[in-house]
């Protein structure tokens, strides 16, 4: 992982990550030793099927352990208060249609980290939000998305 890279978010990603973090640690690490000490018991680790899915576990357990503490110490904390009320940022609800005429959508810009496409959050490195980004109100803007290009007007920008 690279130490220049950031990793914005706003303050409730952060909480969010903060509280993933704890439960990671206090709650799943020692479920998962444990499982580890009741497999070594079983005996023979050669053919310990319990044992192995208990390391494999640990080793993803550890992995999320060491993302998470890397995101939450380089994480930029995105105040959307302190942006231009009309421009697209990380922290904003921005509503849209894409050109000629379809129906209004509307998004919340966030950090990769707490991107949830279910609960309309996308994250800033997606190529919707990358292409917003930085734009204003009343402005059209062409997106670069997998599929093509996609040439939307933004209709309206608000603090989440």
């Amino acid at each position: 992982m690279a130490e220049d890279k950031t990793y914005p978010m706003t303050e409730e990603g952060q909480v969010k990550l903060e509280k993933e973090l704890e439960d990671l640690k206090v709650n799943q690490r020692p479920e998962i030793i444990n499982r580890i000490k009741i497999a070594r018991s079983y005996g023979d680790l050669s053919e310990n099927s319990e044992y192995e899915s208990a390391k494999n576990e640990q080793s993803l357990l550890e992995n999320r352990i060491k993302t998470v503490e890397h995101m939450l110490q380089y994480a930029e904390i995105i105040d959307s208060d302190q942006i231009d009320d009309t421009e697209v940022s990380v922290g904003k609800i921005v509503t849209f249609k894409e050109l000629p005429d379809e129906e209004p959508e509307s998004y919340t810009i966030v950090g990769a980290a707490e991107a949830d496409p279910m609960e309309g959050k996308i994250s800033n490195d997606s190529p919707i939000a990358k292409g917003l980004i930085g734009h204003h109100v009343d402005e059209e803007v062409s997106i670069e998305i997998p599929a093509g290009s996609m040439k939307v007007k933004i209709l309206k920008v608000e603090n989440a």
